[in-house]
């Protein structure tokens, strides 16, 4: 008797879509993903389609002429079009784990089945932090960008940090050959100079010390400049206001937030704000849920005056630069459409090497081809408010 079975390709295909499928969804950050340029942060898959290293992604600016009423001649009136280009240029991403003959295997399927949870999580993870580092990232003119620093734990209070004055290696293990180096002053006062219409430094706009960007850091106190939620609000007016507007992200429903990704303390500090234990507790619905569904029993993400609040423990805090030097600040996110882009050129795809150890320690690795980039046109960051919040350790 013939029977069907399933061709090793397909199987294999299989593998690599469930792969991608669960890795994303680990990052955090998926909900607000999506092909449409209306997203948070904007998927773009033609790469994988096309030749190329390569993606544009345009921004056309809405018609500022006010336009002519009654029979008055449009002619000679007619508004012009804004336009810019972001560039994404995709680069590999690769991680691998061995597996000895020691460890049960049958085929090339089995053999990714026992590394596949570590490979998800390290994917994960990874796609987390590069988009961390792209909400971090600053443009210095045109759509040049500039890592502030690189990010390292904090082994002292827990969570992750810059330190005052920290200076990365000149390689960057994930990107073979690039160097990331640390934003110099110039570089941070040159980039709030061009977005001083999107960057809050604590509960006031006053707090920007003439572009300034250290001393406007220093303006920050544990008492007056904490995440709360009138802060969160004056960066969402902020945003409204700012020129291009950065665009509330719209539900399916048809409903309009932005979404601003919190630092660990910042949240901390916005859970424990009067205005926000005063919404959960007498406002927010929890019908039929009982305990289940109480914001002040269970953790997750928080709402207030239009604005969904989420967590992300890997945001780091910056050492040491706030109230004159002597308290920490972290950097919080109020997205709106077009933050950041995502693209990517290949998807996480398996590769196999048999010849290690004489064939007795084979191993197995993911590689894809992406890049994750904060979305700038015209020196200004597209779909972003930065949130700088005095944010002091744990006592």
């Amino acid at each position: 008797m013939t029977e069907v079975t399933l061709a090793s390709a397909l199987e294999k295909q299989k593998w690599i879509n469930k792969y991608f499928s669960e890795y994303v969804r680990q990052s955090r950050f998926k909900p607000y993903m999506g092909k449409a340029d209306t997203s948070i942060f904007v998927v773009k898959m033609e790469l994988q389609e096309e030749s190329g290293k390569t993606i544009n992604i345009p921004l056309i600016t809405r018609l500022k002429n006010k336009g002519v009423g009654g029979s008055s001649s449009l002619d000679g009136r007619e508004g012009g079009i804004g336009n810019y280009n972001c560039p994404l240029s995709v680069d590999w991403v690769r991680n691998g784990v061995r597996v000895p003959k020691s460890t049960s295997y049958k085929t090339e399927i089995d053999l990714l089945g026992a590394g596949r949870s570590l490979l998800r999580q390290w994917s994960a993870e990874s796609l987390r932090d590069d988009t961390i580092y792209a909400l971090m990232q600053m443009i210095t003119s045109g759509s040049t960008t500039v890592p502030y620093a690189e990010i390292t734990e904090d082994t002292t209070n827990g969570g992750y940090m810059i330190a005052s004055g920290y200076t990365p290696g000149s390689t960057w293990e994930r990107y073979e050959g690039v160097t990331w180096t640390s934003a110099t002053e110039a570089n941070k006062d040159a980039w709030l100079a061009a977005n001083s219409d999107r960057v809050l430094f604590g509960a006031a706009r006053s707090n920007n010390s003439s572009n300034d960007h250290s001393a406007s850091l220093a303006n920050l106190d544990t008492t007056a400049d904490k995440l709360t939620t009138s802060t969160a609000s004056l960066a969402k007016r902020m945003a409204g206001a700012a020129n291009p507007h950065i665009s509330p992200y719209m539900t399916e429903d048809g409903r309009e937030y932005y979404v601003m990704f919190c630092g660990p303390r910042s949240f901390r500090d916005l859970k424990q704000d009067t205005a926000m234990l005063a919404a959960n507790r007498d406002a927010r619905s929890r019908e039929g849920g009982g305990m289940d569904k109480n914001p002040l029993f269970q953790d997750g993400d928080l709402i207030y005056d239009g604005i969904i609040f989420r967590e992300v423990p890997e945001i780091p805090h910056i050492v040491n630069v706030g109230s004159g030097g002597t308290t920490d600040v972290e950097p919080n996110f109020l997205c709106g459409q077009q933050a950041v882009g995502i693209a990517w050129g290949q998807e996480p795809t398996p590769r196999t090497d048999y010849a290690k150890d004489y064939g007795f320690r084979p191993g197995v690795a993911i590689e894809e081809l992406r890049d994750v980039k904060k979305l700038a046109f015209n020196g200004k960051q597209q779909g972003v408010v930065t949130v700088y919040t005095a944010a002091g350790a744990d006592s």
